[in-house]
C-alpha cells in the first residue's frame, strides 16, 4: 500500500504528519461512530471523507496550535482551498496552512508532501529501532484524536457557560493590581524576616552570592511558608462568643457589610456550649481576607496569589473544575511558571492532585491580568482520560474562547507587551506537551490532601492511597553540607571554658557567665540582620576576651564607638552571622546542661559530652529516603535543633553515606547522636557504623548499637569507637529498626556529629 507523508514545517521547527487512511481506527470506535451516524441519517461514505479529513486537521493542531476551525489549507496549482478527505487526495503538490486569524502572519505554515512507499506494513528495518519512541508517541496521538472527535459528539455545553464559570474570576484577579490591596497586604508580612531566611536557605546550598532572581526566587518559597503558618483553615469556625466548636447549621442572608467585600453566601454555625451562631462569609475580596486571614481553599488561594502579585512576581490564579484553587507563580531561576499550593505548603509538584490526592482532572485554567490559559496538561500524565471527562465544552471552542478571553484581557497592552507575552504562551504550549509525554520520578511519592478535617478529605476522596504518606524522595540527590561554621563553633567553646578552668571558676559561676552572654546573642540574633549591633553592659566587659574566638566563629566582633561604648556588631558577611547564631545558641544550651551534669569543672572534663572537638565538616551526603523539602539528610548536620533528617520509611531499615571532601582520611573516635523535636517511635533503636577507605567500595565495622533509647527530645547521646587506626574518607549509618516499629514507618534524626581524631592523611 501507498502511505502519505507530509512534513510541517512551523517556525523552527519540523514535523512529520503520517497520512493513510487505510489503516483505518480501532473497530470499538468506528461501530460507535457508525451507530450514532446511523441514529442521525448521515451518509457514512460522506462521513468518512469528513472523519479523516478532520484527524489529518486535528493532527496539525497538536503541532501548530491552530485550532482546526481555524485552519486553512491551500494546495493545488491553482491555490484552491483544501475542504476534505477527496480534496487532499487530488492534491500531489505543496500544501499551506494558514490561521484564519489573518493578524497572526507567524501562524503560517508550510506542507511538503512526501510519499513512502511500505509492502505489506511493513518498516524499513534500517530505521526500525530509532522509531521506536517516535512510533509510541505517535500512538499518544492517534489515541488523541480518536478522544478528540468522540468528545465532539459527548459534549452539549456551549462557550457562554464556560464564560459564565471564569468571568467571575477575571474579575477577581484584577484586584491583585489594586495598589491599596497590595500595600495592606505587604504591612502584614515580615519582609526582613523572610528575606533573613531566604538568604540562609540559599548559604545552606553554598550559595552566599546569589542573584537577585535567585534571592527572588528563595524569598517566594519562605512567602509560601509563612503563608501556610499565618493563615487559618476553617473547618467549622469557633463561636463568636465563647470560642466552643460549633455545628453547621446551613446558609443564610449576606449582610450588606459582608457582600461589600464580595461574599455572596454565608454559612451559618451553631455553638455546642452557648447555643449562639456564629456567620462564617465566603469572602471574594482579598482586601478583607488579608484583614480575616481565614477559609477554605478558595480564599487560600485568593490571598496568596495577592500576596505574590504585592511583591511584584508574574502570578495566575489557577481553577481547577474539581473544586480547588491554588497559585502558579513565574520564575525566572526556573524559567517557566511555577505550581504553589499555599493549603499545603508544596511548590513545583504540579503532579500532586491526580498522583497524590488522586483528583479526577477535567479542566485546570490559570487566570492573569494578562489572559486566560489552559493549562491542565501541566497537571496530568493521563491526558486521554482527562479528556474523555471535559464535557463542558468542545476543545476547539474552547481554544477559540480562551483566545478571545486573553485578547480582551490584552486589548490595552502596547504591541511589545503583547508580543513578548505571545512568544512566552508558545513557550508554555511547547513545554506543556513535552510534560504531558514525560515519565513520572517514581522515587518521588506525593502525598494526598493535607489541609482540612480528615472526614472532610475522605468525603472528597482526597486523602490518598496512605494517610500518612508525605512528600519524600527514596532516591536522593548527593548533598552538600554547609557546616564549617558548625565545627568552629563547636571548637572555639574550648578556649571559653579553659580559662574558666585557668581563674578556677566554679561550675555555678561559669554557668551564669554563659547565661549572660547568651543573653547578648539573643537579643543579636532578634535584631535587624543587616546591621546587627548590640550595646554591651559596662559590668560585663571584662568577660569579652574569654569570647573572641567564639565572636569570631560568628562572624562578630566586639569594638568601641564614639562615645566610648563597647558594641558587638558584624564582622562580616550578615548571612554568616545569620547561619550561625541559631547554632551557637543551641551548643550553649548543652554546654549548660553538660556543666550542671558535671561535678567539678577541670582540665579532665574538657572532652566528650562537654566539649566536641574536631568534628568533621564539609563533607556531602546521600540517603536511602528524605522527606522533602524539610526533612533532608543534610539536615543531620547542620548542628541546629529546629531541622531533621527524616525518612518516611525508614522505621525497619535505612542508610546514610557521609563523604569526606577531597579524598581527606580521618580516624573517627566518636560520634553523636541526637534525637528529633517529636515522635519518639520514630528513635533510631538499632544500628551499625561503618567506614571506608576508598570512598564507599567496601566498608568496615566501626560501632554496633542495639537496644538504645533516647529519654528526652533534643536529646544528644555520645558514642566511642573502641578500634582505633583505621582511617576512613567515607561513613555509612546503616538504622537497622526504631523504637516502634509496629505503628510506625519513619526514623528521624535531629543531628549526627563525627569527630576525628588530631591526626589525618
Amino acid at each position: 500500500m501507498v502511505a502519505r507523508k507530509f512534513v510541517v514545517r512551523y517556525s523552527d521547527s519540523t514535523f512529520d504528519v503520517d497520512y493513510d487512511t487505510d489503516d483505518g481506527f480501532e473497530v470499538p470506535l468506528l461501530l460507535t461512530l457508525f451507530n450514532f451516524l446511523f441514529y442521525i441519517h448521515v451518509n457514512f461514505v460522506q462521513f468518512l471523507f469528513f472523519f479523516f479529513f478532520q484527524v489529518f486537521k486535528f493532527q496539525l493542531f497538536s503541532l501548530t496550535s491552530i485550532p482546526p476551525d481555524d485552519q486553512k489549507i491551500i494546495g493545488g496549482d491553482d491555490d484552491r482551498v483544501v475542504s476534505d478527505d477527496s480534496d487532499l487526495v487530488s492534491i500531489s503538490n505543496q500544501l499551506k496552512l494558514v490561521s484564519i486569524d489573518e493578524k497572526d502572519e507567524s501562524r503560517l505554515v508550510s506542507i511538503d508532501e512526501e510519499e513512502s512507499t511500505t509492502s505489506n506494513g511493513s518498516v524499513a528495518q534500517d530505521n526500525a529501532n530509532s522509531l521506536v519512541s517516535d512510533e509510541e508517541l505517535a500512538r499518544m496521538l492517534q489515541a488523541e484524536e480518536e478522544a478528540l472527535m468522540l468528545q465532539q459528539f459527548a459534549v452539549s455545553g456551549q462557550s457562554e457557560e464556560f464564560e459564565q464559570i471564569i468571568q467571575p474570576y477575571i474579575s477577581k484577579v484584577l484586584m491583585y493590581e489594586d495598589p491599596a490591596r497590595q500595600e495592606a497586604a505587604r504591612k502584614t508580612v515580615p519582609v526582613e524576616e523572610l528575606e533573613e531566611k531566604a538568604l540562609v536557605s540559599l548559604a545552606k546550598e553554598g550559595n552566599f552570592k546569589p542573584s537577585k532572581i535567585e534571592k527572588d526566587h528563595a524569598f517566594l518559597l519562605q512567602l509560601l511558608f509563612w503563608f501556610k503558618e499565618s493563615f487559618r483553615w476553617v473547618n467549622a469556625p469557633p463561636c463568636d462568643s465563647c470560642g466552643n466548636d460549633t455545628i453547621n447549621q446551613g446558609m443564610g442572608v449576606t449582610l450588606p457589610s459582608e457582600s461589600q467585600y464580595g461574599a455572596s453566601r454565608v454559612e451559618l454555625y451553631h455553638c455546642n456550649s452557648c447555643s449562639r451562631i456564629t456567620r462564617f462569609p465566603r469572602y471574594n475580596d482579598p482586601l478583607k481576607l488579608v484583614e480575616t486571614r481565614r477559609g477554605r481553599c478558595g480564599e487560600w488561594a485568593n490571598c496568596f496569589t495577592l500576596y505574590c502579585r504585592a511583591f511584584g512576581y508574574e502570578s495566575r490564579l489557577i481553577l481547577d473544575f474539581t473544586d480547588h484553587l491554588w497559585t502558579e507563580c513565574f520564575s525566572q531561576v526556573l524559567g517557566r511558571w511555577m505550581h504553589l499550593d499555599p493549603c499545603d505548603r508544596v511548590y513545583d509538584r504540579p503532579l500532586l492532585y491526580e498522583k497524590g490526592w488522586d483528583e479526577k482532572l477535567n479542566y485546570v485554567i490559570a487566570i492573569a491580568k494578562d489572559g486566560v490559559y489552559d493549562v491542565t496538561k501541566r497537571y496530568t500524565r493521563k491526558w486521554l482520560e482527562v479528556l474523555s471527562r471535559r464535557n463542558i465544552i468542545r476543545e476547539t471552542d474552547l481554544s477559540a474562547t480562551l483566545t478571545n478571553m486573553t485578547r480582551d484581557c490584552r486589548k490595552s497592552f502596547t504591541s511589545l507587551i503583547c508580543s513578548m507575552l505571545e512568544d512566552r504562551d508558545k513557550n508554555e504550549l511547547e513545554e506543556l506537551e513535552k510534560g504531558l509525554h514525560s515519565k513520572d520520578d517514581a522515587s518521588i511519592s506525593l502525598p494526598g490532601r493535607q489541609s482540612g478535617d480528615k472526614e472532610w478529605r475522605i468525603s472528597r476522596s482526597e486523602i490518598g492511597s496512605n494517610e500518612d504518606s508525605s512528600l519524600s524522595c527514596s532516591s536522593c540527590p548527593v548533598r552538600l553540607c554547609v557546616d564549617v561554621h558548625v565545627t568552629s563553633i563547636y571548637n572555639a567553646f574550648f578556649p571559653v571554658l579553659s580559662q574558666f578552668i585557668e581563674n578556677s571558676l566554679s561550675n555555678s559561676r561559669t554557668v551564669e557567665i554563659l547565661k549572660i552572654f547568651k543573653e547578648i546573642l539573643v537579643e543579636l540574633k532578634n535584631s535587624s540582620y543587616e546591621k546587627r549591633t548590640i550595646s554591651v553592659n559596662p559590668f560585663v566587659l571584662h568577660l569579652l576576651p574569654y569570647f573572641d574566638q567564639l565572636l569570631n566563629a560568628l562572624s562578630l566582633k566586639s569594638e568601641i564607638d564614639t562615645d566610648e561604648k563597647v558594641n558587638i556588631c558584624l564582622a562580616g558577611d550578615p548571612v554568616k552571622t545569620s547561619l550561625a547564631l541559631p547554632v551557637v545558641l543551641d551548643a550553649l544550651d548543652d554546654v549548660i546542661v553538660n556543666l550542671n551534669n558535671c561535678s567539678n569543672l577541670s582540665k579532665a572534663s574538657l572532652s566528650l559530652p562537654l566539649m566536641r572537638l574536631n568534628r568533621i565538616h564539609s563533607g556531602s551526603v546521600l540517603a536511602s529516603g528524605e522527606e522533602l523539602p524539610f526533612g533532608i539528610s543534610t539536615s543531620a548536620f547542620d548542628g541546629l535543633r529546629a531541622t531533621k533528617w527524616e525518612e518516611p520509611n525508614g522505621a525497619k531499615g535505612c542508610w546514610i553515606v557521609y563523604k569526606l571532601p577531597d579524598n581527606q582520611m580521618h580516624e573517627l573516635v566518636a560520634y553523636d547522636l541526637m534525637s528529633a523535636n517529636d515522635a519518639p517511635e520514630r528513635d533510631p533503636m538499632d544500628w551499625v557504623l561503618e567506614g571506608s577507605d576508598d570512598g564507599g567500595s567496601s566498608w568496615r565495622i566501626l560501632d554496633k548499637q542495639i537496644s538504645q533509647a533516647f529519654g528526652n527530645r533534643f536529646q544528644r547521646r555520645s558514642f566511642k569507637i573502641k578500634s582505633g587506626g583505621f582511617f576512613c574518607n567515607a561513613f555509612r549509618f546503616r538504622f537497622l529498626a526504631v523504637k516502634d516499629v509496629q505503628s510506625n514507618s519513619r526514623l528521624q534524626l535531629g543531628s549526627i556529629d563525627l569527630y576525628s581524631s588530631n591526626s589525618s592523611l
